[in-house]
């Protein structure tokens, strides 16, 4: 995993980046749309794999009622911070690959997230854009 840092970045804000990334695999694993919520600021968009633009918290926050809980799949999913850039000390660029693990094979995904870190400390995801991965 690659991690830039402006000089002001601390080990603590990298960790809290990556805590991010493993705890958006964790509610959806349990089809948890409240602890996914938590995830987020406010004023987020979201793309979603399908393509699907959600913008604000609460259109992020219908959709994910709606869909998580009866979201069916096999298989497992992996999330993995690949790289971490932090443009300013307070916004991180993370690129992440996720990964759909079922008995047909593998299929991956290239999510981008840009979080922003609040007053507080704690770092959201403001800005997320879902790629999957084709293959040839």
């Amino acid at each position: 995993m690659n991690t830039d840092t402006a000089d002001s970045t601390t080990t603590a804000d990298i960790e809290a980046v990556h805590e991010v990334v493993a705890t958006v695999e964790r509610p959806q694993r349990a089809k948890d749309a409240e602890g996914f919520l938590t995830l987020f600021h406010p004023d987020a968009l979201w793309s979603t794999a399908h393509d699907k633009l959600l913008l604000g918290f609460g259109t992020i926050a219908d959709f994910a009622r709606a869909v998580l809980p009866g979201a069916e799949w096999d298989g497992d999913v992996t999330h993995e911070a690949v790289h971490v850039q932090f443009p300013r000390p307070d916004v991180a660029a993370v690129k992440v690959r996720r990964v759909h693990h079922s008995a047909e094979g593998d299929s991956e995904g290239a999510p981008l997230y840009v979080m922003t870190r609040r007053d507080d400390g704690r770092w959201l995801l403001h800005a997320c854009w879902n790629t999957p991965v084709r293959t040839a």
